[in-house]
């Protein structure tokens, strides 16, 4: 069933980076009640992430940078452990995945799962981001990584159970690395100890 929504206002606040809308809209709801909203919405396009794991050595391969919303935030030092990440640029999800994970780890991946695509803060923001998982070994690697131009990235390759210990005390802090991590989990690819 389709939302009954009608547009009131559709105005561009921002375009510096990506594009910041408010919209004052009419909801209908089920009882036939229509009620006004006024909200933003910061459309920064869709993004893909991926976790590369290897089964034999029981480990993971994920990436620190600086990010400037979690320094806002509390973050003191801004600097994130997560998993590889890149928003489509009109390019598939697969394709971008495969793009990012040589630019910011340097494996050059073979056969990847999607494993499903989410809505990550769907209050305010547009972006689905879709998941994947591949398995990578020491062959794969062909560049150092690190990312592109304005990037500065370390490339952190973790046993599983580090990994999860930093879940589980909170130094790991990014919704979609905990995702992949406890997918990786309950799926059996990796062991916690």
């Amino acid at each position: 069933m389709s939302a009954k929504v009608a547009v009131i206002k559709n105005k561009i606040l921002s375009e510096n980076w990506f594009v910041l809308r408010n919209f004052t809209y009419e909801l209908t709801g089920k009882s036939g009640e229509t009620i006004r909203h006024k909200r933003e919405v910061y459309d920064r396009g869709d993004g893909a992430t991926i976790l590369l794991y290897n089964r034999e050595k029981n480990s993971v391969v994920l990436i620190r940078q600086f990010r400037i919303a979690t320094w806002v935030n509390g973050n003191d030092s801004g600097l994130l452990t997560e998993t590889c990440a890149g928003l489509l640029d009109n390019d598939s999800p697969e394709a971008c995945i495969r793009k990012e994970a040589i630019e910011e780890t340097g494996y050059e991946i073979g056969r990847v799962e999607k494993l499903f695509d989410l809505y990550m803060s769907p209050g305010g923001v547009t972006e689905r981001l879709h998941f994947f998982a591949a398995e990578y070994n020491d062959s794969l690697r062909v560049t150092s990584g690190g990312g592109v131009e304005d990037e500065d990235i370390e490339v952190q390759e973790l046993s599983f159970p580090e990994a999860w210990r930093r879940v589980q005390t909170g130094e790991i802090k990014d919704g979609k690395t905990v995702l992949l991590l406890q997918h990786a989990l309950i799926a059996g690819w990796l062991k916690p100890d």
